[in-house]
């Protein structure tokens, strides 16, 4: 089974749209999704690049056009989506949480559950005392995750991955291989499907 590749940071809400999107394209094409946690805001200071919010706010229309297209998207697509009201939200703590949880049980439930905290619910995931809230309402091991945040071969972890997402040419969030293919953004997904289904 190949494998597809999707490296996300919590914060961005196009990493959620993909998180939503990609299982179901994996899932009917054979596939396998690989979840790479990285920090958006280390790949931001390795690459020399910004935030689309800091990169096109001198650009009339250009946010406007991005709220309505994303909108439209949203619609589309039937998604719970909510824009955060403490967006940016700082994913450092929730980042390495996902780093501790990568090949333990409860990996995908923690993804599902920052994710929708974010995204959906418009909670504040970088207040300790509201991510131990959402996490012990998922059910979830919270003292333990968020003690593991605090470990150093976590925190190492983390800066680790950003590292190696970087060495591969990522420059933000979501990016996906297929083998050394890259694909970026939400918009990539049509581009694999369309690959998947004509290899098919």
């Amino acid at each position: 089974m190949q494998d597809i590749e999707f490296y996300y940071d919590f914060g961005s809400p196009k990493s959620y749209f993909v998180h939503k999107l990609l299982p179901g394209i994996a899932k009917k094409h054979g596939m396998r999704v690989v979840w790479k946690p990285l920090l958006l805001g280390g790949v931001f200071k390795l690459t020399n690049n910004q935030s689309p919010m800091e990169t096109f706010k001198d650009v009339k229309g250009k946010l406007e056009y991005d709220a309505h297209e994303t909108a439209r998207f949203v619609t589309r697509h039937q998604l719970p989506y909510q824009r955060n009201p403490h967006f940016p939200v700082m994913t450092i703590g929730v980042m390495r949480g996902a780093i501790y949880a990568q090949d333990k049980e409860f990996d995908a439930l923690y993804r599902d559950t920052v994710f929708n905290a974010i995204w959906e619910d418009q909670k504040k995931m970088d207040d300790p005392k509201v991510i131990m809230n959402v996490l012990e309402a998922a059910g979830l091991p919270a003292t333990e995750i968020i003690s593991a945040t605090q470990l150093g071969e976590v925190k190492s972890g983390l800066i680790d991955a950003t590292n190696e997402a970087v060495s591969r040419g990522v420059f933000g969030a979501p990016t996906l291989f297929m083998g050394e293919e890259m694909f970026f953004g939400k918009e990539s997904l049509w581009e694999i499907e369309d690959i998947l289904s004509k290899r098919a």
